[in-house]
C-alpha cells in the first residue's frame, strides 16, 4: 500500500511500527506531535491499513468550525431546521460512515462542542439538527493535536472524560528536527 510516508530516522521508523499496531483496531486514536510533523498523513495511513480502508477518510479541522455550526457540520441537518436550511445536508460523520473521521486540532473545540463530541463517542449515536430520529454511526475517530491535552485538562480547557475517550490508542509523531535522514 502506498502510505505517502517516507523516512529513515529511528523516530520515524518507530512511528510506522506503532501505526501498524494500532491500524487493525476500531478504537479511537489520539495523534500528538508538533505542527508540521505529518499527523494527517499518519491518520490516512492508519485508515489505509485498517479494515475501514474501503470507506471514506474525512478530515475536518476543528479550529475552522464555528461553534454555532459545529453540530450541523458534524451531524448534518434536516430541511427547515434553521433559517438557511433549505435542504437536508449530510454531516461529516455520515460522510465518514464505515470509514475514518479525522478531527484535526481537536484541542480547539469549545466546551459545548466537546460535550457534543463526547456524547457521540460514548454512544456512537447522533441526531442531525431538526431530525426526530437518532442515527447509529459506524465511524472510527482519529483525533490530532499539537497541544499537550493532559495539560489542557489540568488547566480546565479540555474535558478529562473526552481526553480519555480519545486517548484509547496513541501515536506520537516525532519532531522534524529528529528526522535528519
Amino acid at each position: 500500500r502506498d502510505l505517502n510516508l517516507v523516512g529513515r530516522s529511528l523516530g520515524f521508523i518507530n512511528t510506522l511500527e506503532i501505526i501498524k499496531r494500532v491500524a487493525p483496531f476500531d478504537a479511537p486514536v489520539l495523534l500528538t506531535g508538533e505542527t508540521g510533523t505529518g499527523k494527517e498523513n499518519v491518520a490516512r495511513s492508519i485508515h489505509v491499513m485498517s479494515g475501514r480502508r474501503t470507506g471514506a477518510f474525512v478530515p475536518v479541522n476543528c479550529g475552522a468550525l464555528p461553534d454555532n455550526l459545529l453540530e450541523s457540520e458534524l451531524f448534518g441537518h434536516e430541511k427547515g431546521s434553521f433559517t438557511d436550511a433549505s435542504t437536508r445536508q449530510a454531516g461529516l460523520v455520515e460522510l465518514a460512515e464505515h470509514g475514518t473521521l479525522l478531527l484535526d486540532e481537536v484541542d480547539s473545540l469549545t466546551p459545548k462542542a466537546q460535550v457534543s463530541l463526547l456524547r457521540f463517542l460514548q454512544t456512537g449515536e447522533y441526531r442531525p439538527l431538526g431530525a426526530r430520529h437518532i442515527v447509529n454511526a459506524d465511524v472510527r475517530v482519529v483525533a490530532a493535536t499539537n497541544a499537550d491535552l493532559a495539560l489542557c485538562v489540568a488547566q480546565g480547557t479540555f474535558r478529562e472524560d473526552l481526553f480519555y475517550r480519545l486517548n484509547v490508542l496513541r501515536v506520537e509523531t516525532s519532531p522534524l528536527r529528529e528526522r535528519q535522514n
